[in-house]
């Protein structure tokens, strides 16, 4: 049953991102200098939320945006800069307070525009949204359960949905072999290599509605990031 699977990872990412790489993940997200791997890594997610971001309305007065797996909340900052109501989302809590204080530090006049909670993206209490960004949080997900995630929010969402996978490559499907090589208890969540055209072709017949058809695509490299960005839309 999807839903069982959905929430074991669910959990298990959670328990990752709150725990063992909070710290990790604050500093990725900050200004701090980094080594050489771990720059290439903010450099590509810098790079992804400017794609993703221009893939919504530069204009977002009156829209109110779903940003799934919000982070640390730059993205969700330069929305609210564009004028939208922002509901940001993540499993972690550490990595939502921190999210709060960036934004109170950097941006107090956006308070009122950006709702950060920690929560389930999917969980229908949120209500309904223009668009919705899920930057790199689908990304260790199976490919069923993209699609169900995907089903759930369309049903949810007027205008577009904008979001990323792993895209199956040689490197990437290497390591997923390697890191399942290691103990449970060492390892991160793994990504889940997707091939993006039987993902297209999933989400053809997957969707809440008929009315939903697959617009862009566009990868993005950066040394060791690679993310395949995918846009959905009415």
């Amino acid at each position: 049953m999807w839903q069982a699977t959905y929430e074991q990872r669910r959990e298990e990412i959670a328990e990752y991102f709150d725990r063992t790489a909070a710290k990790a993940w604050a500093r990725l997200t900050s200004n701090e200098p980094l080594g050489r791997i771990r720059q290439t890594v903010r450099e590509g997610r810098d790079q992804m939320r400017e794609v993703l971001l221009s893939w919504l309305p530069h204009d977002l007065h009156g829209r109110r945006i779903l940003d799934a797996g919000c982070g640390t909340g730059a993205l969700a900052q330069e929305a609210a800069r564009r004028g939208a109501h922002v509901v940001a989302i993540d499993l972690s809590p550490t990595l939502v307070d921190l999210a709060r204080e960036r934004l109170v530090s950097t941006h107090p006049e956006l308070a009122h525009r950006i709702e950060f909670a920690s929560a389930d993206m999917l969980d229908p209490a949120w209500g309904e949204f223009d668009h919705v960004v899920a930057m790199d949080s689908l990304i260790h997900y199976q490919r069923h359960d993209i699609v169900q995630a995907l089903h759930g929010l369309s049903a949810r969402c007027r205008h577009s949905m904008v979001f990323t996978i792993a895209p199956r490559t040689p490197l990437l499907a290497a390591m997923h072999r390697v890191g399942r090589m290691f103990p449970r208890s060492d390892r991160s969540p793994s990504l889940e290599p997707i091939d993006p055209h039987r993902l297209d072709m999933d989400l053809k017949t997957g969707l809440h509605s008929p009315d939903w058809q697959r617009a862009r695509m566009q990868r993005v490299k950066r040394g060791f990031y690679i993310s395949q960005a995918m846009e959905l839309r009415r």
